[in-house]
């Protein structure tokens, strides 16, 4: 976003407090930086910003800061000896949007493998999932565990 700066519209009593001149009641005002002044007389008196010539405008440019993409985290189901398959095949399917082929290959590897990635989500969502199936787990007095793991 460009801003178009004329200075010749600013009054003097502004350019005077910008550059540290006098405050009501007669108290100086010193400039925050004093060995940099924006504001600057040129040789032939109009003002100039910086000393980069003696237009009496000036740009002022606003940068917005990068945004950093979220951490990703893995949903992971573990093993255990007790679960079924099918409800297994059902969490895939409830909770992270799994067709029935889908669930099935993610629930097989996790029964030969002892762990499988249900998905990869952003830490809240992924804080979320591992809750929702172990409370739906419980409530359905299985003992699956579910966790999750920076990607």
């Amino acid at each position: 976003m460009l801003i178009k700066l004329d200075i010749s519209e600013m009054s003097e009593r502004s350019a005077g407090l910008a550059t540290g001149g006098q405050a009501p009641h007669g108290m100086a005002l010193q400039p925050v930086f004093p060995s940099f002044s924006p504001w600057r007389l040129s040789e032939d008196g109009d003002e100039d910003i910086g000393g980069q010539g003696g237009t009496g405008t000036g740009v002022i440019t606003k940068t917005k800061p990068k945004t950093q993409k979220p951490s990703m985290y893995k949903v992971l189901l573990l093993n255990d000896d007790y679960t079924p398959m099918e409800f297994v095949v059902h969490i895939l399917e409830r909770f992270f949007n799994k067709g029935p082929e889908e669930a099935a290959q993610i629930m097989l590897h996790v029964h030969q493998h002892g762990v499988g990635i249900c998905g990869v989500y952003t830490y809240e969502v992924a804080e979320t999932k591992v809750t929702q199936v172990v409370d739906f787990s419980r409530q359905h007095q299985h003992p699956l565990q579910c966790t999750m793991e920076r990607d």
